[in-house]
């Protein structure tokens, strides 16, 4: 697995550390490997713990520093305090295993023996207080670390048009982690998201990478859009992947409009001062969601330097 992926150039060691880099631990675990070498036996599926993950997010740090502070500045750094001892959530959500399946993949108890009390009444507590500050999105929540892949390289410049037309779209390594069957999924191998607004199919964007995404931001049982945590954009961005708008690290989006507003809006007019949740958080018009008519009530206004007349202009009235 490690030969074939990205970071086959680097040793085991600046990863997985030495028999003496981590204390008894380690030299408990190197020795456990001798044992299973010389008498050829299996020690099954490997894992790590999540005390394991955490210290293997120290190495990720070492060379992915602006991945890394991207996703410290962003919402998938939520620790386990703020997640599971929000009060205002957990009094209107109880809270329940699959709690843990977003928020806690590698966590090895149960909800039980994470927080108290597992109902609608507080106060809440962390069983074990000294968890609060951990992260309960780690970066091995999406990342594969021997996720078959090469390592960047120049493009073929002796063939000019072949550095961009040819070339193939690489996959993206992206993968999610279920912490039922302890193994990860690959973006491109998860089933892509059918999507019901009343009986209208919507459209959905086919990027492998918005798959992860919806395994959190899901539906309801129903599929119907905008239930649950659904956030699939519908009205004027039906279609676009999540990762259109938001960066994949940080999840902020506070540059994406730009990308194609005013030039490629129908009214020509700045959006981000229109009355939704991108300018104000308590909106009613969610930015997920939005249609023209939501904010232009009296109806769409002609796009600037068209003709006041014609078919267009008579849609618009």
């Amino acid at each position: 697995m490690w030969a074939r992926s990205g970071h086959r150039d680097f040793p085991c060691k600046e990863c997985h550390g030495t028999a003496l880099g981590g204390g008894v631990h380690s030299l408990k675990e190197k020795s456990m490997m001798l044992v299973h070498h010389f008498t050829e036996s299996s020690p099954g599926r490997i894992t790590l713990d999540e005390r394991q993950v955490l210290e293997m997010m120290d190495n990720c740090r070492r060379c992915h520093g602006t991945e890394y502070a991207r996703w410290i500045s962003g919402g998938h750094s939520a620790t386990y305090g703020a997640i599971f001892l929000n009060g205002k959530h957990n009094a209107a959500e109880q809270l329940n295993a699959d709690c843990l399946r977003c928020h806690g993949m590698f966590y090895g108890g149960t909800i039980d023996s994470l927080v108290t009390p597992v109902s609608r009444k507080g106060p809440w507590s962390l069983r074990d207080a000294g968890r609060s500050g951990e992260p309960a999105i780690p970066c091995l929540a999406c990342h594969r670390i021997h996720t078959e892949g090469s390592p960047a390289s120049a493009a073929g410049y002796d063939d000019p048009g072949g550095i961009f037309y040819s070339r193939r779209p690489a996959e993206t390594a992206a993968a999610f982690y279920d912490r039922y069957e302890k193994m990860y999924i690959r973006a491109s191998a998860l089933p892509p998201l059918r999507l019901r607004e009343g009986t209208r199919e919507v459209k959905v964007s086919d990027d492998p990478r918005g798959r992860i995404c919806f395994q959190c931001h899901a539906p309801g049982a129903f599929h119907q859009a905008g239930s649950a945590d659904d956030r699939t954009p519908r009205g004027v961005h039906e279609g676009l992947s999540c990762l259109a708008c938001h960066d994949g690290h940080s999840n902020d989006a506070g540059e994406s409009c730009i990308n194609c507003h005013p030039a490629i809006s129908n009214c020509g007019l700045d959006v981000t001062t229109m009355h939704t949740t991108f300018a104000e958080k308590g909106s009613p018009h969610n930015i997920h969601f939005v249609r023209c008519i939501d904010c232009h009530t009296k109806g769409i206004p002609p796009r600037r330097g068209a003709r006041a007349s014609g078919p267009d202009a008579r849609e618009r009235d």
